[in-house]
């Protein structure tokens, strides 16, 4: 087998994600989880891994059994929520890939050794996002989660019995981006920390 497909790919990158949080966890003392699937815009479009822990790091496979067609759309979802971004793809797609990612997305190559396994190779690190917006942010969140931080904050009123989309709006103007991202992060590793990280979490916004 020389091609790679995201099976396989999956499956190295969780072994090595894994064993980073461990890490991050024993050095740091703070949680960290990895979520697969994490659904943002409620679930229209998903990232293949998401490490949540002291930033929001997704993480999207393009195997060489898979094409690049949605990546520049699922590019500009991504853009809006995540802290950095990283593409892990296949030796077939990479060239064309470093043409349609921005320069700070983090670039990993996936390819297969002589005895058949999946390594990686870091061609760039992913940098720091300088282009998130509040309110795709905030929709990761419940919408009960986004009522409850409005009645922390007293800015509650007048959306209780709104749709959820006015509780994004309001959370995202009441809180600058770095409070909001702290608590998007509380959210999910402290309300959901129970939930196993390796079933895909679709966020719709209404549970």
């Amino acid at each position: 087998m020389s091609s790679t497909n995201d099976k396989i790919i999956r499956a190295a990158l969780r072994n090595v994600l894994d064993k980073d949080q461990e890490k991050y966890r024993s050095e740091n003392g703070h949680p960290a989880e990895i979520f697969e699937e994490l659904g943002v815009r409620h679930g229209t479009a998903r990232i293949d891994m998401a490490v949540i822990n002291g930033v929001m790091h997704g993480y999207e496979i393009k195997s060489d059994c898979d094409t690049l067609d949605r990546l520049p759309e699922q590019m500009n979802e991504f853009n809006d929520v995540f802290d950095k971004l990283t593409l892990v793809v296949g030796k077939r797609h990479l060239y064309d890939a470093i043409y349609i990612v921005p320069d700070w997305w983090g670039i990993i190559l996936a390819k297969i050794d002589a005895n058949q396994e999946i390594f990686f190779q870091t061609i760039r690190e992913a940098d720091v996002n300088q282009s998130q917006v509040g309110v795709s942010i905030a929709r990761l969140l419940w919408k009960e989660e986004a009522l409850q931080i409005l009645e922390e904050q007293n800015k509650a009123q007048g959306v209780r019995s709104k749709p959820r989309e006015f509780i994004y709006q309001r959370l995202s103007n009441v809180l600058d981006v770095n409070t909001l991202k702290e608590k998007v992060r509380d959210a999910l590793l402290i309300s959901r920390g129970a939930w196993r990280s390796d079933v895909p979490l679709m966020l719709n916004g209404d549970l």
